[in-house]
């Protein structure tokens, strides 16, 4: 993860649109396939609070693909573990690894939270934001220590489910509005904890809400039949009217 892969991103994100068949618009599954091949991502280990989600894994493999990594799949039982293989085609569970265990244990953090550098956790898990602080911490130590290089994208999926994600130390994190919301963490080379914040509670009006809209749309060029991504974002207080 030492730079990011404008060609990794695109070719994840197109693939994993194309496996989509259930949507004929572009969804969070896309970016966030974007977002790890971009970063290079070589171990990707997601945190799930049921079963797994098969568009977000199908996603992260179409990402491990791209950077010749590997996908973990944490599950808390053996019943979201049987469930989630019922959904998955056995081409793409045999390209993933799965865990059973609670996410926030101390031994799955070292062996495999610890190790990755593109994490995704279910904002869903009752204790996501515990999660996501020993993920950090564990990474600052390792590039304190020398135990590892400290960099990593630490994502929390379904952001909305909670109405709001708060941490007390006064660390920032970066919310994205795409699908049901995504806070971005990224931990740098030298172990410092980078982020900006913004917060959304559910059925509630504050200026938070008034944030950008933002949409990816692929566009196919008659001529060549190249396809070109971009990221449409409406003005502050319009949104965005799909076609």
């Amino acid at each position: 993860m030492a730079f990011w892969s404008a060609e990794n991103a695109t070719k994840a994100y197109l693939t994993t649109l194309k496996q989509d068949q259930r949507t004929k618009e572009p969804n969070v599954a896309e970016f966030i396939s974007a977002l790890a091949a971009g970063n290079n991502a070589r171990k990707i280990v997601v945190a799930c609070a049921g079963a797994a989600n098969a568009d977000i894994v199908v996603a992260l493999i179409a990402a491990a693909n791209q950077t010749r990594g590997q996908v973990v799949c944490v599950l808390r039982g053996i019943e979201e573990l049987i469930i989630s293989k019922k959904m998955l085609e056995p081409s793409e569970i045999h390209q993933i690894q799965f865990v059973v265990g609670e996410s926030n244990d101390n031994t799955l953090i070292n062996d495999h939270f610890g190790e990755a550098d593109f994490v995704l956790v279910d904002c869903n898990l009752k204790n996501h934001q515990d999660i996501v602080r020993k993920i950090v911490n564990n990474h600052e130590e390792n590039a304190r220590t020398g135990g590892g290089s400290g960099v990593a994208v630490v994502v929390g999926y379904n952001a909305f489910s909670r109405g709001s994600w708060r941490f007390s130390d006064g660390r920032k994190t970066q919310f994205l509005p795409i699908g049901e919301g995504l806070l971005v963490t990224r931990v740098n080379d030298n172990g410092s904890y980078n982020q900006k914040t913004m917060k959304k509670n559910n059925g509630h009006h504050h200026h938070h809400d008034h944030v950008r809209k933002s949409n990816w749309v692929v566009k196919v060029d008659k001529c060549t039949g190249e396809e070109h991504v971009f990221r449409v974002r409406a003005p502050r207080g319009e949104a965005i009217i799909g076609a």
